[in-house]
């Protein structure tokens, strides 16, 4: 069964508005498109492509959407398209006992690394060729790192349609492109501008279909690193490109960037140039009127165990090392959603008690910087 419609403002202010019982309204923060979007969002990158993980992500996107979290993000790469699929299992479970619509969950994918299908090849070099070089998806020339990143037009098309087939949804509210900063190390700032420029034509077209609301780039090192790195990407640049496919009405919203308490760029580093003014990461989406999501607030796990000085006194509510992190990249300003990865019931109930606190005021996060 194909889910229709996709996240609205109405319905993502309902779910917040339904959750008020053990939400916070400070938990929900609207994003650039006027949806309500939780300030803690499910991802699913880890865990391996096997039945028993697949069960465990579709039991934690059940949790997670009753304990107030509507943000799924995902990528056709994960786990082998493995879960993409445990995601749209999970959230047509949930409509279909009636727990959420699917207009009030914001659904996000990836496209640009090359997926495999279920389980790796034998022969992933041979299995690129044969399933999209041969087949015409893309010239060799159009591929990077080793055959693992492409972002040509027939490709990008061809992962959207995918995409949407394993989430089992008509329409995906938010599309990445997916660490583009890969090609920009693989070729001249000439050829990485122009093929952004027909990415960005293409998810424009793909806009224009009804396939994806708007689109995004979910990045790694691009927007936290000095601009001399050979993977350094301009915010201001990009937003140029899409103004140049679709002027004013360009769906460019969305940038993803990695953030937490060791990695602390996308805030504290001054690498963004705006006008005259020059700017953080985080800074720089905000002036461009661009959402921000961060990603890895745990660090893979690394921060849900002692790890750093004692941070208690700063975020007195939180109860747990984990909640502690999760407190710093929610309550961290310019932030419109901490993603946090995990596919344990568990934790999904742990990092969501703080859905019904209230983040630390924005001078809190200023100290910690001060401080340090």
């Amino acid at each position: 069964m194909t889910l229709h419609g996709r996240a609205t403002p109405d319905a993502t202010r309902a779910y917040a508005d339904r959750l008020g019982d053990r939400c916070v309204p400070e938990h929900f923060r609207q994003t650039t498109t006027g949806l309500s979007v939780s300030s803690i969002g499910l991802g699913t990158y880890l865990g391996e492509p096997d039945d028993a993980t697949d069960a465990a992500y579709r039991a934690a996107v059940g949790r997670a959407l009753a304990l107030g979290c509507n943000h799924l993000d995902t990528a056709v790469n994960y786990r082998c398209q493995r879960s993409e699929r445990a995601v749209g299992q999970a959230l047509r479970a949930a409509v279909e006992r009636g727990n959420v619509r699917r207009e009030e969950v914001v659904i996000a994918t990836k496209g640009g690394f090359v997926p495999f299908d279920g389980t790796p090849p034998a022969d992933p070099r041979k299995w690129i060729y044969e399933t999209y070089i041969a087949s015409g998806l893309a010239h060799p020339n159009d591929f990077a790192a080793n055959y693992q990143h492409c972002l040509a037009p027939d490709f990008l098309d061809a992962m959207i349609a995918r995409s949407r087939r394993n989430l089992g949804v008509d329409t995906i509210d938010i599309y990445y492109l997916h660490n583009p900063e890969t090609q920009r190390i693989s070729n001249t700032r000439e050829t990485f501008r122009a093929r952004m420029l027909d990415a960005f034509e293409t998810l424009e077209d793909a806009v224009t279909r009804g396939e994806i609301a708007a689109y995004g780039t979910a990045t790694w090192t691009a927007y936290r690193c000095p601009p001399d790195a050979p993977d350094y990407v301009s915010l201001t640049e990009l937003v140029g490109l899409a103004f140049q496919v679709a002027g004013d009405a360009n769906h460019f919203r969305y940038v993803q960037m990695p953030y937490n308490l060791v990695m602390t760029e996308a805030f504290a580093l001054t690498n963004q140039q705006v006008g005259e003014e020059f700017l953080s990461a985080t800074g720089a989406a905000e002036t461009l009127g661009l959402a921000v999501i961060t990603s890895a607030a745990l660090k893979q796990g690394v921060l849900a165990a002692p790890f750093m000085a004692d941070l208690a006194p700063y975020f007195p509510q939180a109860q747990t090392d984990a909640q502690r992190a999760i407190q710093f990249a929610r309550s961290t300003p310019g932030v419109t959603c901490a993603l946090v990865g995990t596919n344990r019931v568990e934790h999904v109930e742990e990092n969501l008690a703080l859905a019904g606190i209230r983040p630390v005021d924005a001078d809190v996060i200023w100290g910690l910087f001060s401080e340090g």
